[in-house]
């Protein structure tokens, strides 16, 4: 037997799935943290949020352990691994390949001042139109932060990584990005496909810093000694893939293609689609990223809005009401009405929010009765909130020209509720389809590609599933959308999008 495995770097956890590769099922998977428990952050000011990366392989391990007692297989028969990991982090190593601080993670907002700045005086226009996003809170700005704050770490940085690109020197020894990574740091010039040296620059940051870039299906390193003892798999064997959790989201749902949208609600919110023009927001309140499939001679861009305050929302709401499991909330959900009796949720409350251009938020309950109101009521605000604040993204992407009429998901997460899946296609006019796959699937069915296992997408996605397909009701898209178009009036009447339903 052949299996393909794949891990899935999560700020919550670390998940590792196991593919059988001749029929693309997935025969195994294993999460740590065990148990229903998560990673932490540390977070050392407000508006900061770091994770140490030595944790991230620990769980690794444990996570392969796991994998390993749940379904017994020899080290041989993993045929190539791929690696997705959480998006737009920083990760800083010497020569010798050691850690020099916490890494700084994607919902950290400290360098949000940086970027800002940096948009400006770079101008707006020669930004969107070169990196087609604002520097923002990305991968560049946290760089130039430490460089301004910490000058002792930088001046004994030799590679500066992303989460994933550690994630495979860890068990490659191998210093490598990709131009996607690249580009989801803003370290890309979209219009001249090559590094922003513009950027670098401007914060005074070397090129050398950053890493040897790598196809992402390819054999980007073979899994060494160390790495191969710790995880009780074979040395050699090859690590195929890599790609951030957004882009291979999309991959997973086998998103690859103009108009095709894939959306994920677990720790942060996401609707990402498929463009294959160099077009931007204006605001740069969503942001496009080198697709994994882009070619020099055919690129092709994810559009990606990103809501920070998702899953810390729910497991917030989680802890307030008792800890109880996770479908007993949906099912409170669904108790309160469509609208949820004028209840409305602003789900911005855990760092700078991209789609409300980098400004510091915070959630807010608007609309409280407390003669009318119990706890099913804020559960299903809440939900309905976050679906809102996806639906306002979606509202951008389409003046953008992104064609959102039929979305993806893995059945997961916040997808798993009724109440989350009706409101979704119902305010955003969309049909939803859901497969049975997650990250770390889609990570190994990519190493199966990026080894040549499979020879093409279509063998790579024959044993994707589809298991239902929800479409929006007239009556209820009336309801859902009088209920977004008040949850609109909430925000600063100039973030307010033109409504363009499909």
């Amino acid at each position: 037997m052949n299996y393909l495995l794949g891990y899935d770097l999560g700020s919550s956890s670390i998940k590792a799935a196991l593919l059988d590769s001749a029929t693309g099922r997935c025969v195994a998977s294993a999460t740590s943290p065990a148990g229903g428990r998560e990673l932490g952050m540390d977070v050392p000011q407000p508006g900061w949020a770091e994770q140490h990366p030595e944790r991230w392989w620990q769980e690794v391990v444990a996570a392969t352990q796991l994998l390993r007692r749940h379904f017994p297989f020899a080290p041989g028969e993993v045929a190539a691994i791929g690696i997705t990991y959480q998006m737009h982090g920083l990760v800083l190593v010497d020569k010798e390949g050691q850690v020099l601080r916490p890494a700084i993670i994607w919902c950290d907002s400290r360098a949000v001042d940086l970027g800002n700045q940096a948009f400006s005086d770079l101008g707006e226009a020669y930004c969107l139109e070169n990196f087609l996003n604002s520097p923002g809170n990305f991968t560049a700005s946290k760089l130039k932060w430490v460089r301004e704050n910490e000058p002792q770490v930088y001046a004994r940085i030799h590679k500066a990584l992303l989460p994933g690109d550690y994630l495979a020197y860890r068990l490659t020894g191998e210093l490598q990005t990709t131009v996607s990574g690249l580009s989801e740091g803003v370290f890309w010039n979209f219009k001249r496909q090559a590094v922003a040296q513009e950027l670098l620059d401007y914060y005074s940051l070397d090129a050398a810093l950053l890493p040897t870039v790598v196809d992402t299906f390819a054999v980007q390193g073979r899994l060494h000694a160390e790495a191969s003892q710790a995880l009780g798999l074979a040395a050699g064997t090859p690590i195929s893939y890599r790609a951030g959790d957004q882009p291979n989201n999309a991959f997973s749902l086998n998103v690859l293609n103009a108009g095709e949208v894939a959306a994920t609600a677990g720790t942060s919110g996401v609707v990402y689609g498929i463009n294959e023009t160099l077009t931007a927001d204006p605001r740069s309140r969503v942001n496009s990223f080198v697709h994994v499939n882009s070619t020099h001679a055919q690129p092709k861009n994810g559009v990606l809005l990103c809501l920070n305050g998702t899953g810390i929302l729910n497991s917030w709401l989680r802890r307030l009401v008792g800890e109880l499991p996770y479908d007993e909330l949906n099912q409170l959900a669904a108790q309160a009405p469509v609208g949820a009796a004028g209840l409305r949720f602003l789900p911005f409350g855990n760092g700078a929010e991209r789609v409300l251009e980098n400004r510091p938020s915070a959630a807010g309950l608007h609309g409280l009765q407390f003669n009318v109101h119990g706890r099913e009521h804020v559960i299903r605000a809440a939900q309905e909130g976050i679906v809102y604040a996806l639906t306002y993204g979606l509202d951008i992407m389409r003046d953008m020209g992104v064609r959102a009429q039929r979305v993806r998901a893995g059945h997961a997460n916040m997808f798993l509720s009724p109440v989350f899946r009706e409101a979704f296609v119902n305010a955003g006019n969309l049909t939803l389809e859901l497969y049975d796959t997650d990250a770390a699937q889609g990570a190994a069915r990519a190493a199966g590609l990026g080894a040549g296992i499979y020879a093409s997408e279509a063998e790579a996605f024959a044993g994707l599933r589809l298991l239902s397909a929800t479409e929006p009701t007239p009556a209820l898209r009336e309801q859902y959308q009088a209920a977004y178009a008040d949850w609109l009036t909430l925000l600063a009447p100039e973030t307010q999008p033109e409504r363009r339903l499909a």
